[in-house]
């Protein structure tokens, strides 16, 4: 049976994910078993979302000359040798090496890091315009999804302690990583990408086919995209990398538990994201964001608040559907705002918009939980994504989209 070539790149958002989703629970956690601290941990994070940020300002463009097929497979060779280090040492200088290039613990929902802009602009050329929505919503499903099963995977050390060290159990989670990147060398290897495709014709989602659409200014547009999108990425940098670790420090929790909640965190935002499908129907991609984006952040004023681990957890597993299922609308938004020729372009000013000031986030919660101020990430990171919601929507409706 032959697959066509979405669904090749969603099969290999898929077993990417997997791998994701254990060390984004666990990662951090590791680290602190290792005896780091927590300003060395935030500053580890802030390091690798650095370099990805330089990656992405060199691959993104380049995949709109070069094809994304052959960046994305070269990706998956550095996750594999990035989970082969991380398999075989402790050594600080090493392990550091290895989660810099591999981007451990960042999760992705199952996007190819700093070689994500090549994806999102092969899979824009494999689709129609009319089923874009559809497309990038059913992706970032299938991204959290295994997400999902990641995280509960990432339960298994404590479940095999004292049988296996518990450092021990999270080095072995790096196994999935290195089978997922080895399952998305199969899937991607086999994909057909038609370089032609981007020279064709506009292929624009139907919200942004207006006549005063930005096609013949995207720099103008898009620089003033990565404005509005900069303070979506430091409040995500505040609390979104470190997450996993601030439930361990708060609560006293392990990787059981945190492991089962953000599993259901993944699943209830992959079972939102497809409902996005029918939201976008509805009210249109600037409604469908805002509005989840909007109770998501009431959410996360609410994290700090909360006096028990699985009462914030509660909070938090909300917060993740209703951001993480807004993804889909989000991604087919910025895409859409220039031609198909451009669109590593847009997805490059998007990945580092987000990932260059979310760099600074985890080193600033560091310092904070060295002083034993757990909640004054949530409260910055508040701030800064409601002043993001308010431009987002004044932005897209100034550039032609229609609801």
């Amino acid at each position: 049976m032959a697959f066509s070539t979405s669904s090749r790149i969603v099969a290999a958002r898929a077993a990417r994910s997997v791998g994701q989703g254990a060390l984004v629970v666990d990662f951090a956690l590791y680290l602190h078993a290792l005896h780091w601290s927590a300003l060395a941990i935030g500053t580890l994070y802030s390091a690798s979302l650095l370099v990805g940020a330089v990656a992405t300002l060199i691959v993104g463009p380049a995949s709109d000359r070069l094809g994304a097929k052959g960046f994305l497979l070269a990706y998956e060779a550095l996750q594999i040798l990035a989970a082969g280090v991380a398999l075989l040492t402790t050594t600080t200088a090493w392990l550091s090496l290895a989660a810099v290039l591999g981007a451990f613990g960042r999760g992705a929902n199952g996007g190819a890091g700093p070689f994500a802009p090549a994806e999102q602009s092969w899979l824009s050329r494999a689709a129609t315009g009319s089923s874009w929505g559809r497309l990038f919503h059913t992706n970032t499903a299938v991204g959290l999804s295994g997400m999902a099963l990641g995280a509960a995977l990432g339960a298994l050390p404590q479940y095999l302690a004292p049988a296996i060290p518990l450092t021990e159990g999270y080095r072995l989670l790096f196994v999935i990583v290195l089978l997922g990147s080895l399952l998305c060398l199969l899937f991607l290897a086999g994909a057909h990408e038609d370089r032609s495709a981007g020279v064709v014709g506009p292929n624009r989602p139907q919200e942004l086919s207006g006549d005063d659409a930005p096609r013949s200014r995207p720099w103008r547009v898009l620089l003033g995209f990565a404005g509005v999108n900069s303070l979506n990425g430091l409040g995500i940098g505040m609390v979104g990398p470190l997450m996993a670790y601030w439930f361990h420090l708060r609560f006293g929790v392990g990787p059981a538990s945190i492991g089962a909640g953000m599993s259901l965190a993944f699943l209830s935002a992959a079972s939102l994201s497809l409902l996005g499908i029918r939201l976008v129907d509805r009210f249109g991609m600037i409604g469908t964001v805002v509005g989840m984006r909007l109770l998501g952040l009431g959410l996360l004023l609410a994290i700090p608040w909360m006096p028990s681990f699985w009462l914030a957890m509660a909070c938090y597993i909300f917060r993740a559907a209703l951001n993480q299922g807004s993804i889909g609308s989000r991604q087919a938004l910025f895409l859409g705002l220039v031609d198909a020729r451009h669109r590593g372009l847009a997805a490059t000013v998007n990945s580092l918009s987000i990932q260059t000031p979310r760099a600074i986030g985890p080193s600033i919660a560091g310092l904070f939980f060295e002083a034993g101020l757990l909640s004054w990430p949530f409260w910055l990171a508040a701030a800064l994504q409601g002043a993001y919601l308010v431009l987002f929507q004044r932005f897209f409706r100034k550039y032609g989209a229609t609801e």
